[in-house]
């Protein structure tokens, strides 16, 4: 028992003492590090985002072209530097060569960006043509309101409203008085016009005044032969004699003559009957407002000389093409002589 007690009072003594911190303890700053390159990588990003949605597409094709290019055929040179249709010319000096003002020949353009120029240059003048458009629309508009108000407000010309009609087309705003059995706008087979009908074309001269367009007038007949037709005179004749005199009678209602740029006769050409062609309503007279497209292409039908590209991007007026006169020979005149 004793040796127990001393074995057991040599034996060491130890003493496990757990210090409670409340404080943390400092784990670097590594994470410091890793949020500044993020946020570096972030501003870069919204940059980059901010700089593409400032450029045109154009540009970004170029910029992306750019880093599509290898390092070797930028600095060394190849058909792709000289020859791409880029807006990224190549050219340069020369490094291959010894002479320091030696520059590499290179037929590289910007084709590009003259394309899109171009583009630019045919979308303005494109949508302002549309506006322009419009603005005629509105005019013709504002006409054909005119017009049926002045109808309205003058009794004479209101009991034959049911024989003018005023429509958009194509062309411009067309205006036609119709005929009709009971009330004929010339006297038959003549081109003499009628009271009612001089008070129509008169008013509607009046008010055609007002804008700048050209006008046409055509005149229309039905299918029935022409009385005098055996004498040459046929219902071609009789529809532009009627047109002339439609004419005559819109200029004595004020409207300037240099207002007309056609007067057109197609006798039974263009019925608006097409099932009867004998119906008195295709006898009328039509007098169009042209808008401006129908005037340009119709002055440019009426003697505009025609031009041909040289190949250089000039303009040149051709040359009228000389007759050629063929000679017969001796003997086939002396036929022809007898």
């Amino acid at each position: 028992m004793a040796q127990a007690m001393s074995g057991q009072k040599d034996r060491p003594i130890l003493i496990k003492r757990v210090v409670n911190g409340k404080g943390k303890g400092h784990h670097g700053g590594a994470w410091k590090l890793a949020y500044a390159d993020f946020m570096t990588a972030m501003m870069a990003f919204f940059l980059l985002m901010w700089l593409l949605s400032s450029t045109s597409p154009m540009q970004r094709r170029g910029i992306a072209e750019y880093f599509q290019m290898p390092l070797k055929a930028a600095m060394v040179g190849s058909k792709i530097v000289g020859m791409d249709n880029s807006i990224i010319e190549g050219g340069g000096r020369d490094i291959a060569s010894e002479e320091p003002a030696d520059a590499r020949r290179t037929e590289g353009k910007t084709q590009l960006a003259q394309h899109a120029s171009q583009q630019q240059s045919d979308e303005m003048l494109k949508a302002a043509q549309d506006e322009l458009e419009h603005r005629e629309d509105a005019r013709l508009h504002d006409l054909q309101i005119k017009l049926m108000s002045a109808i309205d407000a003058n009794p004479t010309l209101r009991q034959f409203k049911q024989q003018i009609r005023i429509e958009a087309t194509q062309q411009g705003l067309r205006i036609e008085i119709v005929d009709t059995q009971k009330r004929p706008m010339f006297a038959l087979s003549s081109d003499n016009v009628q009271p009612y009908m001089r008070d129509i074309l008169r008013e509607i001269g009046k008010t055609l005044n007002g804008v700048p367009n050209y006008i046409v007038v055509q005149g229309h007949t039905d299918a029935v032969q022409y009385a005098g037709g055996d004498k040459g005179h046929s219902n071609w004749e009789l529809s532009t004699d009627r047109a002339n005199a439609s004419r005559r009678e819109l200029i004595s209602g004020g409207m300037d003559e240099s207002k007309v740029l056609r007067v057109l006769g197609l006798a039974s050409m263009q019925n608006l009957n097409r099932k009867d062609p004998m119906d008195p309503e295709n006898r009328r007279i039509s007098v169009i407002v042209l808008n401006h497209r129908a005037e340009a292409a119709m002055l440019r039908d009426d003697g505009a000389p025609a031009t041909i590209d040289n190949g250089g991007g000039a303009m040149e007026q051709m040359k009228p093409i000389k007759p050629i006169a063929f000679q017969m020979p001796a003997l086939s005149r002396m036929a022809v002589t007898q």
